[in-house]
């Protein structure tokens, strides 16, 4: 899944929390969960027609101030 070069680096105790939710949740794998996870969040912006309409959900949801 994460593979073709593709690589992101995330701390190790966040990879072992990942892992550990993972697993408990059913999934596969934290390849999986991951993916999951991610594919939620951009569903949420996917629907926006502007970048600034992207910019205020983003603010809405505190990532940015």
């Amino acid at each position: 899944m994460f593979g073709s070069g593709n690589k992101i680096k995330l701390d190790k105790d966040l990879i072992d929390r990942v892992k550990r939710v993972a697993e408990v949740a059913g999934y596969a794998s934290h390849e999986e969960f991951i993916v999951h996870i991610i594919e939620r969040e951009l569903a949420q912006f996917e629907g926006a027609s502007s970048d600034e309409e992207i910019t205020e959900k983003l603010r809405g949801l505190g990532y940015i101030s």
